[in-house]
């Protein structure tokens, strides 16, 4: 039984459609595959920047002749009624078989459809799945119909098994299908041909390209961890940027640089929002002293200097970028520190909410009022409160009203980072959660231990019920910041 190698070859694939990429390309081949009758043992998808592949095993080499049995008209019905009957099956009248039913003599066609061959089939397919590809955003080039994501530039199509590799003849658009690919863009740019999956992805080794994303991103969150733990630091855990980086690279090499000591006293979330959102830094912190003071990068390729040049160049365009963030986080804390929150939350009146509820102001101004009314029923009576309660005492009324006032006058705030603050505002670390209590995002509370939002399981249990009661539900209450929009 053969195996299907499958590679689309184009320009670089944005990062955050490869994942959503691979599985569409597994679906849509493997279930046009069993619909024309073929069966596989087990199916493979990957990415690059550069490539979309689909791996097939134990492919079966045709599919199967099908005999389909169709009841027609009586023997002695109308000739109209038995000539429609034979276009619709193709068939003569002499094909035809006369067998006895508890109505009388019936016509009956017997039709075999022959077994067609796995590449008819595969081509057949393969052109369906780029035609009908659902990427988020395509693009059309040239003067051809094709839309892909970025310009098609080749199609590697192969059948494969231990007579020898064959070729799908394949035609789409003006790429003619081949059994050829290439390597890196700069460090092995020529075209080699393959044999099969397992020849092809120990080329594309030596060719300075790693096929699968998962080992990508193993390389990277290695040698990263292993250069920072060489120097005593360590790399801030990141799961969505590594996996973002990994689709950017074909040749991860990492490259570990130093901050600018003019930029370490900025609060770790300006620097981390920094150089995640704009450089797709990695952010190393020394445990020390807690502060971010290097970052990792990762490059396509190998250089002669070994990176130096790189480094060189990311540490221009990031002090550029510390330097604005620098700039709007001094910005703010004079604004905070002449106005407070309330004169930075000034600016809001001008920013609309909805064209018909009024600007984000309004929207604070109605926030505070159902603060208000909703603040003094989510706390328990003080005869109730146990020894360490896990709600707002009944003072915090006030708290209540001014945290989700002040977590919307931040919006006014310039720094570039979604957590910079006063660090009197910042949401603790490690907040203090139960089954019964999930942690919210907003409003921030104070840095203080005992603190968590009140939920019915917390209430019926400070009226003297279980949390294990039927009423205790773990839902948050309405007051609950996430239901204020």
């Amino acid at each position: 039984m053969p195996d299907l190698l499958i590679e689309l070859f184009s320009e670089e694939i944005p990062a955050r459609m490869q994942a959503r990429a691979r599985e569409d390309l597994k679906k849509l081949v493997t279930d046009g595959l069993v619909e024309a009758g073929l069966t596989y043992a087990s199916a493979g998808a990957f990415s690059t920047p550069r490539r979309l592949v689909l791996s097939v095993e134990g492919l079966s080499a045709e599919s199967p002749t099908l005999r389909e049995e169709r009841k027609g008209p009586k023997a002695d019905a109308p000739a109209a009624a038995i000539e429609g009957f034979l276009r619709s099956t193709g068939l003569t009248r002499d094909q035809l078989e006369t067998r006895e039913d508890k109505k009388g003599a019936v016509l009956f066609a017997v039709v075999e459809k022959p077994g067609r061959p796995a590449p008819e089939i595969v081509a057949e397919v393969l052109e369906r799945t780029i035609r009908t590809f659902p990427w988020p955003k395509s693009m059309r080039w040239g003067t051809g119909s094709l839309r892909w994501v970025r310009p098609l530039q080749s199609i590697l199509c192969l059948l494969s098994d231990e007579a020898g590799a064959e070729v799908v003849p394949m035609t789409l658009d003006g790429l003619t299908a081949g059994n050829s690919t290439e390597g890196h863009r700069f460090m092995a740019p020529a075209r080699f041909a393959v044999s099969g999956f397992e020849d092809y992805r120990a080329k594309l080794a030596r060719a300075f390209v790693m096929l699968d994303a998962s080992e990508r991103e193993q390389a990277i969150w290695h040698e990263a961890t292993t250069q920072a733990f060489a120097q005593g630091l360590e790399v801030v855990p990141d799961a969505a940027l590594l996996s973002e980086v990994a689709g950017l690279v074909e040749w991860p090499v990492v490259l570990m640089g130093a901050i600018g000591e003019d930029f370490l006293g900025l609060p770790p979330e300006v620097l981390q929002t920094s150089m995640r959102e704009h450089q797709k830094f990695f952010s190393v912190t020394n445990p020390a002293t807690g502060r971010i003071e290097k970052f990792v990068t990762v490059a396509n390729r190998e250089t002669a200097d070994h990176g130096e040049t790189i480094l060189k160049g990311n540490g221009k365009v990031l002090s550029a970028r510390l330097s604005d963030a620098r700039f709007f986080w001094e910005n703010d804390l004079r604004t905070v520190k002449t106005a407070g929150l309330e004169g930075m939350a000034e600016g809001l009146k001008q920013v609309t909410f909805h064209n018909r509820l009024g600007s984000q102001a309004a929207r604070i101004a109605r926030i505070e009022a159902l603060a208000r009314e909703i603040a003094p029923s989510s706390a328990p009576p003080p005869t109730s409160l146990p020894r360490q309660p896990a709600w707002p005492r009944p003072t915090c009324n006030r708290r209540w009203w001014a945290s989700s006032r002040n977590c919307r006058a931040r919006w006014a705030a310039t720094t570039p980072a979604r957590r910079a603050c006063p660090k009197r505002w910042r949401r603790p670390a490690r907040p203090i959660t139960s089954r019964s209590a999930p942690p919210t995002r907003c409003p921030p509370t104070p840095s203080r231990s005992l603190w968590r939002w009140p939920t019915r399981s917390t209430r019926w249990q400070a009226s003297g019920g279980s949390a294990k009661s039927p009423r205790a539900a773990r839902t948050p209450l309405p007051c609950d910041a996430r239901r204020w929009g």
